[in-house]
Protein backbone atom coordinates (compact mmCIF):
# COMPACT_ATOMS: atom_id res chain seq x y z
CA UNK A 1 0.00 0.00 0.00
CA UNK A 2 1.46 3.67 -1.16
CA UNK A 3 2.60 5.79 1.64
CA UNK A 4 -0.36 8.12 0.89
CA UNK A 5 -2.92 5.63 1.29
CA UNK A 6 -5.32 5.38 3.71
CA UNK A 7 -5.73 2.61 6.25
CA UNK A 8 -8.34 3.01 8.56
CA UNK A 9 -8.93 1.99 12.15
CA UNK A 10 -12.15 -0.51 11.63
CA UNK A 11 -12.76 -0.78 15.38
CA UNK A 12 -12.33 2.50 16.37
CA UNK A 13 -12.77 4.79 13.35
CA UNK A 14 -9.97 6.61 13.15
CA UNK A 15 -8.44 8.53 10.02
CA UNK A 16 -4.84 6.40 9.53
CA UNK A 17 -1.92 6.73 6.80
CA UNK A 18 -0.89 3.61 5.38
CA UNK A 19 1.95 3.31 8.47
CA UNK A 20 -0.90 3.76 11.21
CA UNK A 21 0.00 7.87 11.89
CA UNK A 22 -3.20 10.01 11.80
CA UNK A 23 -4.00 11.60 8.81
CA UNK A 24 -5.31 15.11 10.45
CA UNK A 25 -2.68 15.89 14.07
CA UNK A 26 -4.82 18.27 14.85
CA UNK A 27 -7.51 15.71 15.33
CA UNK A 28 -5.57 14.51 18.44
CA UNK A 29 -6.63 13.62 21.88
CA UNK A 30 -5.56 12.21 24.70
CA UNK A 31 -8.80 9.37 24.21
CA UNK A 32 -6.83 8.79 20.55
CA UNK A 33 -3.98 8.41 21.98
CA UNK A 34 -4.80 5.24 24.39
CA UNK A 35 -6.37 4.16 21.52
CA UNK A 36 -2.80 4.43 19.33
CA UNK A 37 -0.65 2.80 22.11
CA UNK A 38 -3.33 -0.20 22.64
CA UNK A 39 -1.15 -1.23 19.68
CA UNK A 40 1.73 -0.84 21.32
CA UNK A 41 -0.22 -2.60 24.69
CA UNK A 42 0.67 0.65 26.33
CA UNK A 43 -1.71 2.24 29.30
CA UNK A 44 -1.00 5.56 29.04
CA UNK A 45 0.11 7.35 32.59
CA UNK A 46 0.44 11.41 33.51
CA UNK A 47 4.26 10.49 32.36
CA UNK A 48 3.56 9.30 28.93
CA UNK A 49 0.97 11.88 28.14
CA UNK A 50 3.16 14.65 29.75
CA UNK A 51 5.83 13.28 27.12
CA UNK A 52 3.57 13.14 24.20
CA UNK A 53 2.13 16.78 24.78
CA UNK A 54 5.89 17.99 24.96
CA UNK A 55 6.50 15.61 21.34
CA UNK A 56 3.68 17.80 20.14
CA UNK A 57 4.92 20.66 20.96
CA UNK A 58 8.18 19.81 19.69
CA UNK A 59 6.58 19.86 16.03
CA UNK A 60 4.47 22.93 16.80
CA UNK A 61 7.78 24.85 17.25
CA UNK A 62 10.34 22.96 14.87
CA UNK A 63 7.09 22.29 12.30
CA UNK A 64 8.18 18.23 11.59
CA UNK A 65 8.19 15.39 14.06
CA UNK A 66 11.17 14.84 16.18
CA UNK A 67 14.04 11.97 15.27
CA UNK A 68 15.16 10.27 18.23
CA UNK A 69 18.09 11.97 19.35
CA UNK A 70 16.32 15.62 19.21
CA UNK A 71 13.29 14.14 21.27
CA UNK A 72 15.52 12.69 23.63
CA UNK A 73 17.38 16.26 23.79
CA UNK A 74 14.13 18.37 23.48
CA UNK A 75 12.65 15.75 26.52
CA UNK A 76 15.49 16.16 28.81
CA UNK A 77 15.31 19.88 28.69
CA UNK A 78 11.35 20.60 28.74
CA UNK A 79 11.10 17.99 31.48
CA UNK A 80 14.10 17.48 33.44
CA UNK A 81 12.32 15.92 36.49
CA UNK A 82 11.23 12.88 34.44
CA UNK A 83 14.77 11.62 33.95
CA UNK A 84 14.10 10.90 30.26
CA UNK A 85 17.06 8.42 28.71
CA UNK A 86 16.31 6.34 25.12
CA UNK A 87 16.07 3.63 27.97
CA UNK A 88 13.56 5.02 29.84
CA UNK A 89 11.24 5.84 27.02
CA UNK A 90 11.80 2.50 25.17
CA UNK A 91 10.58 0.94 28.58
CA UNK A 92 7.55 3.43 29.04
CA UNK A 93 6.04 2.56 25.49
CA UNK A 94 7.10 -0.80 24.94
CA UNK A 95 9.57 -0.32 21.89
CA UNK A 96 13.18 0.37 20.37
CA UNK A 97 11.99 2.38 17.68
CA UNK A 98 11.06 5.40 20.13
CA UNK A 99 11.15 8.01 17.48
CA UNK A 100 8.93 6.06 15.50
CA UNK A 101 6.44 4.85 17.70
CA UNK A 102 6.20 7.64 20.20
CA UNK A 103 4.90 10.22 16.91
CA UNK A 104 2.57 7.85 16.30
CA UNK A 105 0.69 8.12 19.62
CA UNK A 106 1.14 11.79 20.08
CA UNK A 107 -0.80 11.80 16.44
CA UNK A 108 2.46 12.98 14.06
CA UNK A 109 3.70 12.01 11.14
CA UNK A 110 6.22 9.27 11.17
CA UNK A 111 9.89 11.43 10.77
CA UNK A 112 11.61 11.47 7.78
CA UNK A 113 14.44 9.66 8.56
CA UNK A 114 12.73 6.59 10.27
CA UNK A 115 12.46 3.84 8.46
Amino acid sequence: MPATAVANDQDKGLALDAEGHLQDHKLWTPEIAQQLADTLDVELTPLHLRILKQVREFHNEFNHPPATRPLIKYLMQTLPEDDISNQRLQALFNTGLVARHVNRIAGLPKPPNCL
